[in-house]
């Protein structure tokens, strides 16, 4: 049900106000923008622009002055829950009471934004998501319209079974053990895979999407998703809205192939992701995880352009970011000076420093992947180790409440709290306690406050996605004035910090002054607890100072502008690409291709066939007449029939331009009369049955062969699944059923061998799909095309009728060439020219048919008008037959 605080958008469509009860337009999500929804092309069939503007000036004078204006930008910021705290007012049935979160980082990412470019002050935040209290059904309306007027907040109410299946259910038993690299091999380990939970993940995704379009103006507003939670939003959206801007972050690890490819529903997921735009990972190696899995799982290679990697997914160009989060500068700052943070900083140096002891500071949440258990392990290594340190430094650890329940939680508490007394039976004296616990909820200030305090912060989780805990701790031992006299620390002071970090958690790549440490290596974080204490004073400013620069100017401000102007950046050329979608469910996605672009249709093209009278028909074989899949590549005699039935009229001359050997082509059409073959990329070319075979260049010496194919053959070796193909006049070595990853590497490699082994040879070494491939320099079926024009012309015809068909890179050659043979004077100047290319994707060509399957039907229909039109008269053509053969 929309509530009343939204424009009702059927309403608006039918010329209607919308909201409810009479209110007034909302101030920046009134109803001048969410007119722009309903007349979008394609979406209300009936309506277009004009009818809008119609709309606008018969409204109030407010909004023909806002037309006056160019709308603000407007991000739209989706996640599981909003940065909003809500609580009852007077303790029960008086209503409620919100507040901002200030410690949620989508509230950060707002009000950081205002130190980097103004961006703050130029665009308008709206946030999607869910309260963390449930809020009776009767009140939904209500809230909602709080919510909205005063926090630019839409909430998505959820039942509560729905909610319970969908977070605690798919997104805590599911996924995120599964992406901190939990396997299910139990159902004791996390839970195995339950459809009925996945179907709750697919149900509120759909109902976050619902919200969305209430208050999204497509051709203006950015979209930015965050986390696990809602990684099936983007299918939805790019459904009803093919060029939304969309952006996804995911906060948490991407697991490697091997562990994310036991997901039943591995490739939705996948999928899904790949209908955004931009795609922000907080490391290389989450990145690479999803990359390895798009190339392992859908076939789809990345590349670098200008230092951004991205993924060609059907025409649309979907990039990867990759930026660690940051923390807000201005909240730990404005923490540090508050006078509760100095009374505190105070009380713990009377409790710690005055007594001669040194704090080792651990700040985790209370589950399985922080690794409380293996740093209590490694503490009690080293005072069992390093005596010295026995009652002088003290492990304070700050254990925070699980965000997920279940019987890991329980014992990860058990076993905690019984590490803690055995350490402190074994190790403790009167007066000292070497292991702290702090188990319950502490306030911001004085988690600081521990952090001013402590010698050393130890970061030791065994999966973490990012964690922020690091930067905190540099920031609060930076200080202030204030807290430096509390210190006793003078001006000129300079500030140190050690950190001991573990290697699997995101931020890691970024402090290279912290000590990493495998934290199951239990012996090695003993060591390195040691050395942080153990190192010199200089070494520790020097380590701070470096990782203050890093911390201090990558906040999250940094991290949002990166991120938005990024999405802004790849979303530039929306509105210059047709759109439209194919695919059903969860397999949606959405075809871009250059507006000229489109299905070559069958009537155009026979209607063209029959008023013309001099056609030249090229085509190609593997992938075009016969699927590229297909084990047996040898023509079928349906196929044979069609061919000789298109060459036999007199008006045709047809080509068959195909890689396969000279040899193969004339055992394969031996039966076809007046079909043309050209072979090894046009460097043979027979014009007509029984004619000998021409070159298109001159004969070369082939002897490069004999260093190029043992070359090959030792990649073939050390890669399973690779083959080579000798083509006569060009050697090929295919990796197409090797690992891919492993193949593209030896690829690649074995690319700049030949090219190293070959530079004086007069060859050309080509890296293709799934193929490195060697071949004379200048041949291609380009050439092919080129040569038959060139021999037309010169027996004094000008075709008017060009169809060529091709399917990959190679025949993008022949599109050039055709295309612009008509201002070579090779070609009628009125001559229909169709240059057609297999599949939807970005071609020469400017025209496509899905799969072999029309090309068959499509050349099968042009043979059968020519049995139909098929005359024993005379014709041009056969003036030319003579001088062909």
């Amino acid at each position: 049900m929309v509530s009343r605080s939204y424009s009702n958008l059927l309403e608006l469509a039918a010329g209607g106000g919308g909201g409810g009860g009479g209110e007034g337009p909302l101030p920046s999500l009134g109803r001048r923008r969410i007119p722009r929804v309903v007349t979008a092309s394609g979406i209300v069939p009936d309506l277009d622009y004009s009818d809008d503007d119609a709309a606008s000036a018969a409204s109030s004078s407010d909004h023909s002055s806002a037309h006056s204006h160019a709308p603000r930008e407007r991000a739209i910021i989706v996640a599981n829950q909003l940065p909003i705290r809500a609580s009852r007012r007077g303790g029960g049935g008086g209503g409620w009471e919100f507040s901002w979160d200030e410690d949620s980082l989508l509230l950060q990412l707002r009000d950081s934004l205002r130190a980097h470019a103004d961006r703050a002050d130029d665009m308008e935040f709206v946030y999607v998501g869910g309260l963390r209290d449930d809020v009776p059904a009767a009140e939904h309306d209500e809230v909602a319209h709080h919510l909205l007027e005063g926090f630019r907040c839409v909430p998505t109410f959820l039942p509560a079974d729905l909610r319970s299946r969908f977070y605690h259910g798919f997104c805590k038993q599911q996924l995120w053990p599964l992406f901190h690299y939990m396997l299910p091999l139990s159902p004791e380990l996390g839970g195995r895979f339950d459809r009925a939970l996945w179907q709750a993940y697919v149900s509120v995704n759909k109902i976050f999407a619902d919200k969305i379009l209430e208050v999204i103006s497509p051709d203006e507003d950015y979209v930015w998703v965050h986390d696990y939670h809602l990684m099936i939003l983007p299918t939805f959206l790019r459904k009803r809205f093919n060029r939304v801007k969309l952006g996804f972050f995911l906060h948490s690890p991407f697991p490697s192939s091997e562990i994310y490819k036991t997901l039943p529903v591995r490739e939705e997921l996948l999928r899904s992701l790949l209908n955004a735009d931009l795609i922000g990972f907080h490391t290389f190696d989450y990145a690479r995880h999803f990359l390895s899995c798009c190339g392992r799982m859908l076939g789809l290679k990345y590349e670098s352009q200008r230092g951004y990697i991205a993924l060609e997914y059907y025409g649309r160009t979907v990039t990867i970011k990759i930026l660690p989060v940051g923390v807000h500068l201005e909240q730990l700052r404005s923490v540090l000076n508050l006078p509760e943070t100095g009374v505190k900083v105070a009380e713990l140096l009377k409790q710690f420093c005055d007594q001669n002891r040194l704090m080792l500071l651990g700040v985790d949440d209370m589950d399985i992947f922080k690794g409380i258990s293996l740093k209590l392990l490694a503490f009690e290594q080293l005072l069992m180790q390093h005596p010295e340190w026995r009652g002088r430094v003290v492990l304070v650890q700050i254990a925070n409440p699980a965000r997920g329940r279940g019987k890991d939680v329980k014992e990860v508490q058990d076993e905690s709290y019984a590490m803690v007394r055995r350490i402190n039976e074994a190790f403790g004296q009167p007066g000292y306690q070497p292991v702290v616990l702090i188990d319950r909820p502490l306030q911001f200030y004085e988690r600081m406050a521990y952090y001013v305090v402590a010698e050393c912060c130890l970061v030791t989780a065994v999966r973490d996605g990012m964690n922020l805990i690091p930067y905190e701790y540099v920031i609060a031992r930076q200080g202030n004035e204030k807290l430096d006299g509390i210190l006793g620390l003078g001006p000129s002071a300079r500030k140190k910090s050690m950190l001991v970090v573990s290697e699997f958690i995101g931020c890691s790549p970024s402090l290279s002054g912290a000590i990493r440490v495998n934290p199951w290596n239990i012996d090695a974080v003993a060591d390195a607890m040691d050395s942080a204490l153990e190192m010199p004073e200089g070494e520790k400013v020097l380590r701070h100072e470096k990782h203050h620069k890093y911390v201090s100017t990558h906040d999250v401000g940094y991290w949002a502008n990166s991120f938005l102007q990024d999405l802004e950046r790849t979303c530039l050329d929306h509105s210059r690409r047709r759109c439209w979608g194919i695919g059903f469910g969860l397999r949606f996605r959405v075809v871009a291709l250059d507006p000229n672009f489109k299905k070559l249709a069958v009537e155009h093209l026979v209607s063209a066939y029959r008023r013309t009278t001099t056609r030249i028909i090229l085509l190609d074989y593997d992938g075009t007449l016969m699927p590229q899949t297909s084990f047996g590549k040898s023509p079928s005699s349906k196929t044979i029939d069609m061919l000789n039935s298109l060459s036999r009229d007199q008006n045709n001359m047809v080509f068959l331009v195909s890689t396969k050997k000279r040899s193969t082509l004339e055992e394969w059409f031996s039966s076809c009369d007046n079909l043309g073959l050209a072979a090894e990329h046009g460097y043979f070319l027979r014009l007509k049955r029984d004619a000998e075979w021409e070159t298109c260049v001159p004969v070369t010496d082939r002897s490069w062969k004999q260093i190029a194919e043992p070359v090959m053959k030792t990649y073939t070796e050390t890669t399973d699944g690779s083959t080579i193909e000798d083509k006569e006049t060009a050697i090929v070595w295919s990796y197409e059923d090797a690992d891919p990853d492993f193949g593209s590497c030896q690829a690649k490699e074995l690319h700049d061998h030949l090219e190293s082994v070959l530079a004086n040879e007069p060859v050309t070494v080509k890296a293709g799909l799934n193929h490195v491939e060697v071949k004379p320099q200048g041949v291609s079926k380009g050439l092919v095309a080129k040569r038959l024009l060139s021999i037309i012309r010169e027996n004094s015809l000008l075709p008017d009728f060009v169809l060529c068909i091709g399917d990959d890179r190679s025949d993008e050659d022949m599109f050039e060439v055709i295309t612009t043979a008509a201002q070579d004077n090779c070609l009628s100047p009125d001559a229909e020219v169709f240059a057609c290319t297999v599949g939807r994707k970005p071609s020469k060509a400017k025209y496509y048919l899905d799969d072999p399957a029309d090309i068959v039907r499509l050349i099968q229909g042009l043979a059968n008008v020519s049995d139909e039109m098929h005359s024993t008269m005379p014709t041009p053509v056969d003036a030319a037959d003579t001088a062909l053969r």
